[in-house]
């Protein structure tokens, strides 16, 4: 069992629909119980956790314990890493989910957000792995280039427009079907994006009408999407699949498909692996990453292997 000298818990209290906010005093139970004390850092605003998680590791913590959802723990990764390394090499990263999606904990195996004390049974008998993070240079919806670190997968194409419209009516009653609704309500007007990208450094070409783009970390999105069911979170390269565009009919008739592992079997995908990946459009076309829609392209997203410690088991 790890021994940590100072523990803080950065929580979304809004995630899974507020339920996270009504359940912390039952959380912060255990947690005192399985971890001992643990100074708890609720987050009020996007990108907020980005600052606490700073804060924390300013301090002095050396387990900072993200609980929420998938944009809670992008946001408290970013907070560990600055200039493409990490800002206290000697902390770690803890995983609590707390939110609807639940993407990243798929790839990582942990119980869903009904098994909190199950999280945090595996935090309290765990050790620190190293896993790839992704970086991302994008154009934020401001107009302004920006850089943002990711754990789990970016998309670019319909991923960027329905993660826009995810957090719905439906979402108090699951991820995977807010995502649904949103993926309908964007296909009555989504007509396919035109996607130019280079793969790797030897200027490997490619160009798509697509429905989506992803490259994945993590083999999940969109609350139980399995876009890249073969990606490694510490191999050190991106699983890319490419969805060619689909219209609204065929994409609802195979949605089962294309939310299985056997996702490579559908004639419209397309499997790469790389390390560095650039593309462009010529029409405005959304991009998500870890489920938030940051901007759009172009974009150029690059691996950083190994270079975040996450409590494992």
């Amino acid at each position: 069992m790890m021994r940590f000298n100072k523990i803080a818990a950065i929580v979304n209290p809004s995630s899974a629909g507020g339920g996270t906010g009504k359940q912390w005093p039952r959380i912060a139970r255990i947690f005192e119980e399985r971890l001992g004390p643990v100074t708890p850092r609720f987050t009020n605003a996007p990108g907020h956790a980005i600052q606490l998680a700073r804060d924390s590791l300013a301090e002095g913590c050396d387990l900072i314990i993200a609980v929420g959802g998938d944009g809670t723990f992008n946001e408290v990764a970013n907070g560990f890493i600055e200039k493409d390394g990490l800002v206290r090499p000697d902390s770690c990263l803890g995983i609590v989910p707390a939110g609807t999606g639940g993407d990243f904990r798929r790839t990582l195996g942990l119980p869903s957000s009904n098994g909190i004390e199950r999280s945090v049974d595996l935090l309290a008998s765990g050790r620190p792995a190293l896993i790839d993070v992704g970086k991302a240079r994008f154009v934020s919806h401001q107009g302004n280039i920006q850089e943002r670190y990711f754990i789990n997968l970016v998309s670019f194409g319909i991923g960027g427009s329905v993660a826009a419209r995810s957090r719905n009516f439906l979402t108090p009653l699951g991820g995977k079907l807010a995502f649904l609704w949103a993926t309908f309500v964007v296909l009555l007007t989504y007509r396919g994006k035109e996607v130019n990208f280079k793969i790797g450094g030897d200027g490997s070409a490619a160009a798509y009408r697509v429905t989506d783009i992803c490259v994945g970390n993590g083999r999940y999105y969109g609350g139980g999407m399995h876009p890249c069911p073969t990606a490694v979170m510490d191999d050190g390269i991106f699983e890319v699949t490419v969805i060619e565009y689909m219209n609204m009919f065929r994409l609802l008739r195979d949605i089962s498909v294309l939310y299985s592992e056997n996702i490579y079997r559908h004639p419209k995908t397309h499997h790469l692996r790389a390390t560095r990946i650039e593309a462009r459009s010529n029409t405005p076309t959304f991009i998500q990453l870890d489920g938030e829609p940051l901007g759009r392209l172009p974009a150029e997203i690059t691996m950083l292997p190994r270079r975040l410690p996450v409590m494992s088991w």
